[in-house]
């Protein structure tokens, strides 16, 4: 059995099937990790959602802050709804329930202690180890999957709170959780999310460094997944391998190969690009 760690496909499904047939992947035995943002942008949301749940256990994938999005529109926040996006054939879909419930049920982390990594789409505040993490993942997937399903998906948008307290509570409190699972890329030493930069390391305001960076991140001698980092592309430094590599934008959609014992092996393809190459994912 193999295990194929995939950063963001982000509806881009036959750049999805080109890597699987690369890797020679076999889903009666091996298994798909995949790091968030499933849909949207891409030409192909629908084939995407429905291929990854047709896998069954053979694939375990987090929750990106697109497949957020996605939710929020589906229970009627359209106010955020963007010109540029491409959920409508899931949300005409008639099976739209079905796979709208599925993907509610995903988790925001997986950690596996067995091969010793987690996944997350985008990163963990500095104040976080992975137990406390998981924790907060399961915080809000209690909300997602239960009756505060509506009441987050009409309130989950806005940068603020910036600053992780034990005290915080309600929206406050599930807003930053989502905040820094899936939209996390730089913040400054106290741990202050800086969610409106989205450039590459050396293009940020002063002060701020990448979220994996920082010297007293409770995180650091744990191995750690994500995507959502276009314009910061493959990387494997320090425990932390990204994954995103802006197959959207005409880059290359990565698979990571995780091996016992040995350092995890990367392939990617080629894609010819979905939107315009060199804006941000």
């Amino acid at each position: 059995m193999a295990i194929y760690a995939i950063g963001d496909v982000q509806g881009c499904y036959n750049e999805l099937m080109r890597l699987l047939e690369q890797v020679d992947f076999d889903p009666s035995g091996d298994k798909l990790w995949l790091a968030g943002d499933l849909v949207n942008r891409g030409p192909h949301s629908l084939e995407v959602l429905r291929f990854v749940k047709g896998l069954g256990k053979r694939a375990i994938t987090v929750l990106g802050n697109h497949d957020l999005h996605l939710l929020a529109i589906s229970e009627g926040n359209i106010k955020h709804k963007n010109k540029g996006h491409t959920l409508d054939s899931i949300l005409q879909a008639k099976d739209r329930d079905e796979l709208l419930h599925w993907l509610r049920h995903q988790p925001l982390m997986h950690h596996s202690k067995k091969h010793n990594f987690s996944m997350v789409h985008a990163g963990l505040p500095p104040q976080w180890d992975v137990p406390c993490a998981l924790g907060h993942a399961r915080e809000l997937e209690k909300v997602l999957q239960g009756d505060g399903f509506h009441h987050f998906c009409v309130n989950m948008y806005g940068n603020e709170p910036s600053l992780w307290l034990d005290k915080l509570k309600g929206i406050e409190r599930l807003r930053f959780i989502a905040n820094c699972f899936t939209r996390i890329r730089f913040c400054d030493r106290s741990g202050k999310l800086a969610l409106q930069e989205k450039g590459g390391p050396g293009k940020q305001s002063g002060g701020l460094t990448p979220w994996f960076s920082l010297p007293k991140r409770a995180s650091r001698k744990d191995r750690i997944i994500f995507g959502h980092w276009s314009t910061l592309g493959y990387l494997a430094q320090e425990n932390i391998w990204a994954l995103d590599t802006g197959c959207l934008w005409g880059g290359e959609l990565t698979a990571l190969k995780l091996r016992k014992d040995k350092p995890p092996r990367p392939s990617h393809v080629k894609c010819p690009g979905a939107k315009q190459p060199g804006k941000t994912a």
